[in-house]
């Protein structure tokens, strides 16, 4: 999948690469020594493993500018009702995350898009996803895309005071 973004003074390309891919491991380093400066802990430990955002049951995005450079990420995952209190038909948001020099351009909110739509053409009916108190831009580009706080957290952080969960229909 590759999509042009638009709205941007120079193009940024999404592209579909898998999670073990080398600019997912650099992006995924990042965004866990973010979540680690911003819980004091050591990141998200949810376990995940490159499979799970294989199409065409999730997928792994990368927006790249014209030079190559990852600026962005963000996957999808399948799951069904499960313990930890997910619904048959979800696809799971994870690792949504834009490079410091690169916030501010959008580029979360079109790789949601894509991920939402991606989801949907896979059969899934309902994306989710869990966040915490302390990314309150998270929680607000959720909020402003039309997300709604699920009534019952489900995931690996459900019983944290500090998790939020959210939900929107596809």
């Amino acid at each position: 999948m590759t999509i042009q973004a638009r709205d941007t003074a120079a193009p940024v390309h999404l592209r579909t690469v898998t999670f073990a891919h080398p600019d997912a491991i650099r992006l995924n380093d990042s965004v866990q020594l973010e979540y680690a400066e911003r819980y004091g802990d050591d990141g998200d430990v949810t376990p995940l493993d490159a499979t799970m955002f294989e199409p065409p049951r999730g997928r792994y995005l990368i927006a790249y500018d014209e030079h190559g450079t990852a600026l962005a990420t963000g996957g999808w995952r399948s799951l069904d009702k499960n313990e930890e209190g997910y619904e048959d038909g979800d696809a799971e948001l994870k690792r949504m995350y834009v490079t410091p020099q690169a916030r501010g351009l959008g580029l979360a909110r079109r790789i949601l898009a894509a991920l939402e739509d991606d989801a949907r053409a896979a059969g899934r009916v309902r994306m989710v996803l869990e966040t915490g108190t302390k990314q309150p831009e998270a929680i607000a580009l959720y909020l402003s895309s039309g997300y709604a706080l699920a009534e019952v957290k489900f995931g690996h952080y459900r019983f944290e005071d500090i998790s939020r969960c959210y939900v929107k229909q596809l």
